[in-house]
């Protein structure tokens, strides 16, 4: 058993974060002393490290709780993702290090790499552990998420530069996608009423006209304005979404993952979800808000 003052000198923390920890039921001491001073055991040092680690990852305390309080939490897992997460943050600041000390040698640089993608894969992470349920729903696996999660990192630099082109930076692009994240299920979810069963036969429609002549160039005015009815129609029934690059975002992210790709390919035909989302990529790159 520890004191909370050897707990405190251990972890470079003070004794009154210990205090509070326990205040808030994140960390409890293993016992309490007759004196009321509170001891810790090997376990509660352990949590304490899962504790920090997740803090060094930019968690909230709030966020840190209900993952540990989780049943299934597998501390081993977690210890790897938070690994895996702490490298591309180390990455990301050993390259911003050496653009910085090229600047200072005068050396004229724009560079996107750099300002890499690290805050939206974490994100997204965290999505894939907070939101288990939504994952498979969608994604049909946590296997699939973990596949559209490495696709980012491998077109990482080229995501950026669309990014900073579109969103005029990476945080700015970041902070749009976490929003999405975070109101995920609203954007997706509709209920299973006889109204929601034919806002989906009239979406299936416009599908089906986006996509009659996969040979047709995506930048058409013919197409370009299926994808402007496709989106107002979006609109007009989803009155949590608001339209806009973010959205636009998420709808090309659907259509990227390789289980969703599937289903729209075996629903209208090969290369229909691919030609989708470069319809979708025009609209957005062009600003194509056409008016009928």
């Amino acid at each position: 058993m520890r004191t909370i003052s050897q707990v405190a000198e251990l972890a470079n923390i003070s004794t009154r974060t210990l205090q509070y920890y326990d205040e808030i039921g994140l960390l409890k001491p293993s016992e309490l002393t007759k004196s009321s001073y509170r001891l810790y055991d090997e376990e509660a040092l352990q949590k304490l490290q899962q504790i920090l680690f997740f803090k060094e990852l930019g968690f909230k305390l709030k966020e840190i709780k209900e993952i540990l309080q989780k049943p299934d939490f597998d501390r081993i897992k977690a210890f790897k993702s938070q690994k895996e997460l702490l490298l591309l943050k180390r990455n990301r600041i050993d390259r911003l290090i050496q653009l910085l000390s090229r600047l200072e040698k005068g050396e004229q640089c724009m560079s996107f790499k750099e300002f890499d993608l690290s805050d939206y894969i974490t994100a997204l992470e965290n999505f894939k552990n907070n939101s288990t349920d939504d994952v498979i729903k969608y994604w049909g696996s946590i296997e699939n998420f973990d596949m559209f999660i490495q696709k980012i990192k491998d077109d990482e630099s080229k995501i950026a530069k669309l990014a900073i082109k579109q969103f005029g930076s990476i945080e700015n692009y970041t902070e749009a996608m976490k929003h999405n994240l975070e109101h995920f299920s609203e954007l997706m979810e509709t209920q299973l009423t006889e109204e929601a069963k034919e806002i989906g036969e009239q979406s299936d429609i416009l599908y089906d006209r986006l996509t009659a002549d996969l040979s047709e160039d995506v930048s058409s005015s013919k197409i370009q304005s299926i994808v402007y009815e496709l989106l107002q129609f979006i609109q007009k029934n989803s009155t949590s979404v608001s339209l806009g690059k973010p959205y636009i975002n998420v709808l090309i992210d659907t259509y990227s993952n390789d289980y969703i790709k599937s289903i729209t390919d075996s629903k209208y035909g090969k290369g229909a979800s691919d030609y989708i989302v470069k319809a979708f990529h025009y609209y957005m790159k062009n600003n194509v808000f056409i008016n009928n």
